[in-house]
């Protein structure tokens, strides 16, 4: 009798697993991949490039993301896998600022500082570039726009917590599109009395927020240049309520398609990952690496369709020291961390699209930024 239900268990699981497999791998062939675009494999140089960044995404983030999701994740689209070496010039666990910094300029900075070298020489970001030669550029965040990561990429400062600061820098750089939170550092700024808002307007910019709209019923206007807050400081957790990733990141793809016929370069952060490792706070980390990924969905498909469009996921380093631990099951993970603070991993970059061959292999986190230049010119 006991091993009759013992074996009719087994049976059970192994019928549920099966399931399970199947359901994945006939989900993943119905999935669009950058060989299914008949030009793709022809291409050697991307028209565009879309860098995302998980902040504070290891393989452990990634790994706790997909078996709270029904064990699958968009990113698993992409084809090529490398890793990068993620510390900076002065401490072996970098900060997002510069781990940023070696995405944008290409250069291990130290700690806190943005977009310049570690003697604090400015170098022109991969951002500027875009927009000096005459492609597209575009930022979407769930943080601020003045917050580490999006700030190596339109800022050269010494101390990432100078938002006021970076926000004043902004005002030198043409991007096409900019959505995040932060607009109290641009129109309620404590430094000085300038309305970076209206000196936005002055520059060109058709300028809207949270407050007059929210984003989900939102629809990007036929302008040039469009900056739209997503709140007044930091944006919610996704798990409070926000949701405008996917949707703004699909919007900024078609959105900046139509600026250039030079192509694009954007990057899209999911920038709370990483708050939710410093917290300790698994439910956090997953729920935020979900929604990265909704949006990595909508990027990927894009990118399918349009065929020379060159897609890069990573994250600028570890946050928390996330461990899965015995006595999970998919879908009901037991975890614990070994630090509230950043880890020294090595970091997984996926690639997808044209382009895509370049980052397989073990690299330094500034040969992205040198990959992607390679492939822009």
């Amino acid at each position: 009798m006991i091993w009759s239900v013992l074996f009719s268990t087994a049976v059970l699981i192994q019928c549920r697993s099966s399931k399970d497999i199947a359901a994945k791998e006939s989900r993943q062939a119905s999935i669009p991949t950058q060989k299914d675009h008949q030009h793709s494999d022809k291409i050697l140089h991307p028209k565009n490039i879309i860098l995302m960044i998980g902040d504070g995404m290891g393989i452990p983030q990634m790994t706790a993301g997909m078996y709270m999701n029904h064990n699958y994740l968009p990113l698993e689209r992409c084809p090529v896998i490398g890793l990068h070496k993620s510390y900076s010039a002065n401490d072996l666990i970098t900060d997002s600022a510069a781990g940023a910094t070696a995405f944008s300029i290409g250069r291990k900075t130290n700690n806190t500082y943005l977009g310049v070298d570690s003697i604090k020489t400015s170098y022109e970001t991969i951002l500027e570039y875009s927009n000096r030669i005459g492609r597209a550029t575009g930022m979407v965040v769930t943080s601020t726009i003045v917050h580490a990561t999006p700030a190596a990429f339109m800022s050269h400062q010494s101390g990432r917590e100078d938002y006021e600061a970076i926000a004043l820098d902004y005002m030198d750089i043409p991007a096409n599109l900019l959505i995040g939170g932060g607009k109290k550092y641009f129109e309620r700024r404590n430094s000085d009395s300038l309305d970076l808002v209206a000196q936005l307007r002055k520059n060109g910019y058709e300028v809207r927020d949270y407050f007059e709209q929210d984003y989900m019923n939102y629809t990007l206007p036929d302008v040039n240049k469009l900056v739209y807050f997503t709140a007044d400081g930091d944006p919610l957790p996704a798990s409070k309520g926000r949701s405008y990733l996917p949707k703004a990141a699909a919007d900024a793809c078609n959105f900046l398609k139509n600026k250039s016929e030079k192509g694009f370069f954007m990057m899209i952060e999911g920038s709370q990952i990483d708050w939710g490792g410093h917290a300790n706070d698994a439910s956090y980390v997953y729920t935020e690496v979900i929604d990265f990924n909704k949006a990595i969905e909508k990027v990927l498909d894009f990118a399918a369709a349009d065929g020379q469009t060159l897609v890069i996921i990573t994250g600028d380093h570890e946050t928390g020291g996330l461990a899965i631990n015995p006595g999970s099951k998919m879908g009901e993970l037991v975890t614990a961390f070994t630090t509230n603070k950043h880890s020294a991993d090595l970091i997984p970059v996926y690639a997808f699209g044209p382009g895509s061959a370049s980052f397989s292999g073990i690299y330094e986190n500034t040969a992205i930024y040198t990959k992607m230049m390679q492939l822009l010119k």
